[in-house]
């Protein structure tokens, strides 16, 4: 018995899951034109020979492929993985909650997920769109049509990257984030790097700081409020975050825009004899923050924004930041 014939014998012997293959049993020809530059697929289903099967098949389409036999593995292994596509076994997912919960897991954010099980004319086929599916197949699993499902689903995840780095070439640095929760749907390569830099997270993790921020913004747009920009600084780098609207799916899409402060506070270092520290609290007072603001910029408390101004009031003989600013921007312009 050759390899072949091994693989339909263990299929005809399984009924939860028929793949349909010819009746002669042979595999369908590889599908080199879905390969998408190796892309990896992470398989989801707790039948052995499913996973056997599957997981050969989009291997021989020149897919890299890990498999696991439930929902805790998956998540475990996505961030080292980060597979650019899901297949999950309809039978593990009870509810819609376990879904959203699993599409919500670090690696597995904006990665598309096909349902393998539900009937066409079924209630579960909406209940996984719902859920966060972006396609499902239907039992008997015909390998020809998960093949070109998902060289359908990783084509369009293709054009999308291309289009965000389209954008990064010009400079744009933008960010996607789900309506529903705030996750980091995409993003353009500069804006990955700059929320790493400024709020140091992982990639793909939304910052706390930029939702709550998001959910201030969202809630002033609902009473027609004009959305203020979320501004932070590090190592003289200022980020700036505005909130340019809704995409067509009805997500957030937010522009970045970093800018270089660190000229300005070194001269003001320089021409007042202040710390680092001391002089980019000074530069935020010039620019006509109040202590809150330059806590929130420079990511320390309100306390320490206080202390940090007691001492240069005390070096620039000062009492008030009105009269420190001006003594500033004085011996600045001299």
């Amino acid at each position: 018995m050759n390899s072949t014939d091994v693989i339909a014998s263990t299929m005809h012997q399984r009924d939860a899951l028929a793949f349909d293959f010819p009746a002669d049993g042979a595999r369908p020809a590889p599908q080199h034109v879905a390969r998408a530059d190796q892309a990896a697929v992470l398989i989801i289903d707790d039948q052995r020979a499913n996973l056997l099967v599957l997981q050969h098949v989009l291997e021989e389409s020149g897919y890299r492929v890990a498999a696991v036999a439930g929902l805790a593995q998956a998540a475990a292994l996505a961030p080292q993985w980060r597979p650019d596509l899901v297949l999950l076994a309809q039978q593990l997912c009870a509810s819609g909650g376990q879904l959203k919960a699993l599409l919500a897991a670090p690696g597995l954010v904006g990665v598309p997920c096909i349902m393998l099980g539900p009937q066409a004319d079924s209630e579960q086929v909406w209940l996984a769109l719902e859920a966060g599916c972006v396609d499902t197949v239907p039992k008997p699993v015909r390998a020809r049509e998960v093949l070109a499902r998902v060289a359908a689903q990783l084509r369009g995840q293709r054009e999308a990257r291309q289009a965000r780095q389209a954008l990064d070439a010009f400079g744009h640095a933008c960010l996607v984030l789900r309506a529903a929760d705030g996750a980091r749907i995409w993003h353009t390569p500069l804006a990955s790097q700059l929320v790493h830099f400024h709020f140091e997270v992982p990639d793909r993790v939304t910052p706390p700081a930029v939702l709550r921020w998001l959910q201030q913004a969202i809630s002033g747009k609902q009473t027609g409020q004009q959305a203020d920009n979320l501004i932070t600084a590090r190592g003289g780098r200022r980020l700036e975050l505005s909130l340019h609207g809704r995409t067509g799916d009805g997500d957030w899409l937010l522009m970045l825009r970093e800018s270089s402060d660190q000229a300005s506070i070194e001269a003001i270092a320089a021409g007042l004899g202040l710390t680092p520290r001391e002089a980019e609290v000074m530069y935020w007072v010039i620019k006509g923050k109040i202590n809150r603001d330059i806590a929130a910029i420079l990511s320390l408390s309100p306390q320490t924004v206080k202390k940090h101004l007691e001492h240069v009031f005390a070096k620039l003989g000062v009492e008030t930041r009105t009269a420190a600013a001006a003594l500033a921007l004085g011996r600045l312009r001299n």
